[in-house]
């Protein structure tokens, strides 16, 4: 099996999971949650073993208030919907900007950081959350306010993107772990999302829904 089909069987089978979990929900979705965070901490914690203990408690924190936020956001009414939307605008912001950062090119968006990631990448991956966010979030009536916030949480999403790519810059490691066939790390793959889910709680958290 080649790299790319490896690739895609992981991403299938890891999509298959999440939804599934997601669509159960209650303590099996709870469970997994922590799981992934937990996952997510010791991969971490891997990464910055000797950058000294205030990165260990920061990473403790990151990893907990997406954790939080994925509870919070699942338990309101329409929190299958609402789950799933943070999933959508994740996956619609890292395939946009695949696509777009490979068929367009041009300069790149952080090349000290991560020197394949384009501006064009950028544009595209806030194109495609915006529309399959907007898309999304007006069928399943979701509150109108997330119509408009696909492409500014693609935004966000690629800001946590880079973070990770220049702690694993700073660590000297290609990937934070090799758990997920053909994908590296578990943080390799949920570092948009971390920062999705939990402005998306901040957000629904202050407009009192």
């Amino acid at each position: 099996m080649n790299e790319l089909t490896t690739r895609i069987v992981s991403a299938i089978a890891m999509i298959a999971v999440a939804l599934g979990v997601t669509y159960v929900g209650g303590f099996l979705f709870a469970i997994f949650v922590a799981a992934v965070a937990t996952a997510v901490y010791w991969e971490w914690s891997k990464i910055t073993k000797n950058w000294g203990v205030h990165w260990m408690l920061l990473g403790f924190v990151y990893c907990l208030l997406p954790a939080l936020a994925l509870l919070y956001l699942r338990e309101r009414g329409e929190g299958l919907e609402l789950v799933l939307w943070v999933f959508i605008i994740t996956w619609a912001t890292d395939i946009g900007a695949y696509f777009a950062g490979r068929s367009i090119g041009g300069p790149k968006l952080a090349p000290k950081i991560s020197p394949n990631k384009t501006i064009a990448g950028l544009i595209g991956g806030m194109v495609a959350a915006a529309v399959l966010g907007g898309l999304w979030a007006w069928a399943s009536a979701l509150p109108p306010m997330l119509y408009m916030l696909g492409a500014p949480m693609a935004a966000a999403a690629q800001g946590g993107d880079l973070f990770e790519s220049w702690m694993k810059r700073r660590a000297g490691v290609k990937d934070s772990g090799t758990m997920l066939p053909g994908h590296g790390g578990v943080f390799d793959r949920l570092d948009g999302l971390l920062v999705v889910a939990a402005l998306t709680a901040l957000i629904y958290f202050g407009a009192g829904l």
